[in-house]
């Protein structure tokens, strides 16, 4: 089996190096690169092969909202989960529009950041648990932006198993309907919410309390 190929982007040396040495201790991951900002990332990208970044959004040069976007654009195959600290939520729903597909804190155990890398690489998104009830606390007295936007139960249901994690074929097995439907209530919930892709369909599903943590 092919390895894992990451990028590691923040701008403490320490924290990259110490990160490193715990993801190259797994068979299935390679470190390939590491960057202290986003222009070091931009640049180690047009030369480096990596399917997976590890980004860091408060950075020094060009932040992760920055690299994020315009490293989609150099390589829109890679995945880009974001390394956040507490007190940052404000950046998530901007990192979410740039492209990430995930939020780990900094914090985290080295078996969560595997979890992370492996939900995102097989088409998921990845939300720490501890992180998500930081968001909802910081959330939880905002009024409702959106409602509930007019969802039907069938809708509902669907986005409550997507925030769990599922597969669209695995939601159609649990709730006993056909692939293709899952397939076109999905895309649905992306236009009723403005939602570009699965991370942000869940911050959507957070902020308007269709979930609960």
């Amino acid at each position: 089996m092919e390895k894992i190929r990451i990028i590691i982007t923040d701008d403490h040396q320490l924290f990259r190096n110490g990160l490193k040495i715990l993801l190259d201790s797994f068979a299935e991951f390679e470190v390939t690169g590491q960057a202290s900002n986003g222009k070091e990332f931009l640049e180690l990208l047009k030369t480096v092969q990596a399917d997976i970044v590890l980004m860091d959004i408060n950075m020094p040069e060009m932040d992760g909202i920055d690299a994020t976007r315009k490293g989609l654009k150099i390589n829109p195959s890679i995945s880009i989960i974001a390394l956040s600290m507490y007190g940052e939520e404000e950046y998530y729903y901007k990192m979410v529009d740039a492209g990430a597909k995930g939020f780990l804190l900094k914090d985290s155990d080295i078996s969560e950041v595997k979890e992370a890398i492996l939900t995102v690489m097989k088409g998921g998104s990845y939300f720490s648990q501890e992180l998500l009830y930081h968001v909802i606390q910081k959330i939880k007295h905002r009024e409702q932006e959106t409602k509930s936007a007019n969802l039907s139960k069938r809708e509902r249901e669907i986005l409550a198993k997507i925030c769990e994690g599922l597969s669209n074929q695995e939601i159609a097995d649990a709730l006993f309907i056909s692939k293709r439907t899952v397939d076109k209530h999905r895309a649905n919930l992306l236009g009723k919410t403005n939602s570009k892709n699965t991370a942000s369909l869940i911050l959507f599903a957070i902020k308007n309390k269709l979930i609960e943590i």
